[in-house]
């Protein structure tokens, strides 16, 4: 009889504790909002952090609250923004798809001042002996982009620097954190002209280090008609929202600093017809000229 009063006592206990509790998560039950699971179902499950949130889960909360744009979260793309939109009742927001773009083109082409044998990673590269490479602001190639990527986005070329695969890019921003020399920046979707070239330094101290530095030269901002690139800090910077994708400055960069890189039949024709515009130009200035001697003699 002791173990049935044992058994009876416990199950007595269970019951009046199991009605406390459920008492207790009534009486503190914390409302979620509906709107949040829905929220977090249209990004894109990474939890990347790209979106500067503690996952997936903050980044939806904090849309939520309106700390952050519909569009936080980069690799849920412009159709994961619209449903977001549609969710909180906002208008989806419109703008070009952006992708990462790595801005050099040094790799076998930059000066080496060691070989380096330890942990595969740049910013360790970085701290011996002021890293392998001479330029300081050549891609040093250990993937520490390629590691941060959760998308296959990013990888070490055959020249042994990034290149992005702008199909897969989601723009979350990760191997731009990971870059310890701030190499890898945001460029439109659409963009094909690039100056692939961060170094500061004048021409010859440029070209002491990398044979495919931009030497500050301004024949691509000479060149271009639509006032889309000029020399800035001794470098060549694009401003895309002008930029039209004509080439012209790949062609008159004698580095070849700029993206696409021409071929040599391509600058030959490019110096061709610069040349037969600067005689075209000179002898117009010269009849010009000889009109104005003309007229000054009658």
């Amino acid at each position: 009889m002791n173990i049935v009063y044992a058994v009876l006592v416990l199950g007595v206990v269970a019951v009046i504790f199991g009605i406390v509790l459920s008492v207790a998560a009534k009486v503190f039950e914390v409302e979620v909002d509906e709107r949040l699971p829905k929220i977090q179902a249209c990004l894109a499950g990474a939890n990347c952090g790209g979106c500067g949130y503690p996952g997936c889960g903050g980044c939806a909360e904090a849309i939520l609250a309106g700390k952050a744009p519909v569009n936080a979260c980069a690799p849920a793309g412009a159709e994961g923004a619209a449903r977001i939109a549609e969710i909180m009742g906002m208008e989806a927001p419109s703008g070009e798809k952006m992708v990462a773009h790595v801005i050099c083109n040094g790799g076998e082409a930059a000066v080496k001042q060691f070989d380096y044998v330890g942990i595969q990673d740049c910013l360790a590269a970085t701290k011996v002996a002021g890293a392998p490479l001479a330029c300081a602001f050549g891609c040093l190639g250990y993937g520490s982009c390629v590691k941060a990527c959760q998308f296959d986005a990013i990888h070490i070329g055959d020249k042994g620097v990034a290149e992005v695969d702008k199909e897969k890019c989601t723009d979350c921003g990760a191997c731009r954190e990971a870059c310890p020399r701030k190499l890898i920046v945001e460029v439109p979707y659409k963009q094909k002209v690039f100056v692939n070239c961060a170094n500061k330094e004048k021409g010859a101290a440029a070209m002491k280090v990398c044979a495919n530095a931009c030497i500050g030269c301004g024949l691509c901002e000479k060149t271009c008609k639509f006032d889309a690139i000029h020399v800035v800090n001794n470098v060549a910077v694009i401003d895309y929202s002008k930029c039209r994708n004509c080439t012209m400055c790949a062609k008159a960069c004698p580095k070849n600093a700029i993206e696409p890189i021409p071929t040599a039949e391509e600058k030959e024709k490019f110096k061709a017809a610069q040349k037969a515009l600067a005689e075209k130009k000179a002898k117009e200035a010269a009849e010009k000229k000889a009109a104005e001697e003309a007229a000054k003699a009658e």
